[in-house]
């Protein structure tokens, strides 16, 4: 009984004392490495995808990841080759969402995040970004005919954001939407927010332009559909990856940097915005605007 009680102390004991160094255990293996040294262990890079942002991070016919975003992440796997001088990297994919990409690229599960995500201050206390590759205004998208052309027409409407998004904070934020009395419907995805819409169980869908820009121009009937309104904020839009991690983000800065300054960037604009893509050979028909060229002219990962 007595040596029983003795190795559950010491059982104990050893369990507390392993709790307590795991965390030390998980710092140093990250300033031993970071995501370079962990692509160069196991071969592999895994990208964070977005299944609807159309133009950017989407499924095409084959249910495989294409869009600016993912070029773009490809460049960057060309570079990491070349850093650690491998002949080729395996890329995964993970498929994130509004509501868990920022908890993936944390947590190690996603290496780089490959979609639509806003560069914002508040989220650099969890993940860092790279410079903008884009950046729009966040405005709404409507039905044609319902009568909706500014914030104060949305009195009394149900109005529809994407989950994990911050549409309907910064719909509140405006001077015009603190005292409108709205219902506010929560999408899982940007194309479950168009389809409220779609349906009539919303009347808005508050989102970036470019992004609603995408979601018309694969409806069947785009004619149906206008973006509207003020609007609510300028933001800008990023790659994510882990938080301190020196070495990675400096490739990265390189890389996205280095195609804004040779102009490959406005190329790949170019395909994914002014061309027809896949699966549909639709054209979102999006021209660059001032505040991307300013951010291909000069490149900035500061946020908002």
């Amino acid at each position: 009984m007595a040596f029983a009680r003795l190795s559950s102390i010491l059982a104990g004991a050893a369990g507390m004392a392993a709790c307590l160094l795991m965390p030390l255990a998980v710092a140093h293996a990250q300033d031993g490495g970071g995501t370079l040294a962990k692509i160069k262990s196991s071969g592999s890079i895994t990208f964070g995808y977005r299944e609807s942002s159309f133009g950017f991070s989407y499924l095409d016919a084959n249910l495989k990841p294409v869009g600016y975003s993912i070029d773009i992440c490809n460049r960057i796997v060309e570079a990491v080759k070349t850093e650690l001088k491998m002949p080729s990297v395996e890329v995964r994919y993970q498929a994130v969402t509004s509501a868990n990409r920022i908890p993936l690229v944390a947590n190690g599960t996603v290496d780089i995040e490959c979609g639509s995500t806003t560069n914002l201050v508040e989220r650099q206390k969890q993940v860092a970004f790279s410079p903008d590759i884009f950046r729009y205004n966040v405005r709404m998208l409507v039905k044609a005919d319902s009568g909706i052309r500014s914030i104060a027409d949305l009195q009394g409407k149900t109005v529809v954001t994407t989950t994990g998004t911050t549409s309907f904070r910064l719909l509140r934020e405006a001077d015009k939407g603190k005292n409108l009395e709205v219902t506010n419907l929560a999408g899982k995805d940007h194309t479950d927010s168009f389809l409220l819409v779609e349906s009539g169980r919303a009347q808005a869908f508050v989102l970036d332009d470019i992004l609603l820009a995408g979601q018309i121009a694969n409806a069947r009937n785009p004619k149906d559909f206008v973006i509207t309104g003020e609007s609510l904020r300028t933001e800008n839009q990023s790659l994510m990856i882990r938080k301190d991690d020196p070495e990675f983000k400096a490739l990265v800065d390189r890389v996205v940097g280095g195609m804004m300054k040779s102009g490959e960037m406005e190329k790949l604009y170019n395909r994914w915005f002014m061309s027809p893509i896949p699966p549909k050979s639709i054209n979102i028909n999006y021209p660059l605007n001032a505040e991307t060229k300013d951010a291909f002219a000069n490149p900035s990962s500061k946020g908002i």
